[in-house]
């Protein structure tokens, strides 16, 4: 299956604030950022921790502005997302 983000993509970080682990940094859910690379398949961590079955889906570099997550800064954040924790930035609907 082909990576659904390419390099320079404008991604949204999903709301969601599940009652279970996730990889998912509170301080970058909602944010809007930019596809770096991507970083191969990997099982997600959060249905790992449950013990649930997980096939491995893509995972992508995105770079955030600091003042966008932190409401000052100069400077960018580089997190590395699994595809599911994303949706494209123009999409009405977040995940």
């Amino acid at each position: 299956m082909a990576e659904l983000f390419s390099p320079g993509d404008r991604v949204r970080a999903s709301l969601t604030d599940p009652p279970h682990h996730t990889r998912l940094p509170r301080y970058a859910r909602g944010a809007v950022g930019t596809v770096v690379e991507h970083q191969g398949r990997h099982p997600l961590p959060d249905r790992r921790a449950r013990q649930q079955p997980t096939e491995p889906e893509p995972v992508y570099t995105v770079r955030f502005a600091a003042a966008d997550l932190f409401g000052e800064g100069d400077h960018t954040v580089t997190i590395d997302l699994w595809e599911s924790y994303l949706c494209p930035a123009a999409a009405e609907g977040i995940r």
